[in-house]
């Protein structure tokens, strides 16, 4: 399939997974490192908390915060 026939199917709403390679995608600017960070007890609690109450994995409160701290340091 070429290229224009893939744009006009994806700007339809069609399928086009079947056409593509994802194995090699990549997100520039997006790779993932795996830190290990210890917080004190009371401070995972409080995650845990915030977690629950907006329905989301602790984790992606960390990341939320964190990148609005740099963002604003930047």
């Amino acid at each position: 399939m070429k290229a224009d026939d893939i744009d006009k199917t994806f700007d339809e709403g069609g399928d086009i997974s079947a056409h593509l390679d994802v194995t090699k995608a990549r997100r520039p600017e997006q790779e993932q490192k795996r830190v290990n960070v210890d917080f004190p007890l009371w401070m995972i609690q409080q995650l845990d908390k915030e977690s629950r109450r907006l329905g989301v994995p602790r984790q992606a409160i960390i990341k939320v915060w964190v990148a609005e701290r740099l963002e604003k340091a930047g």
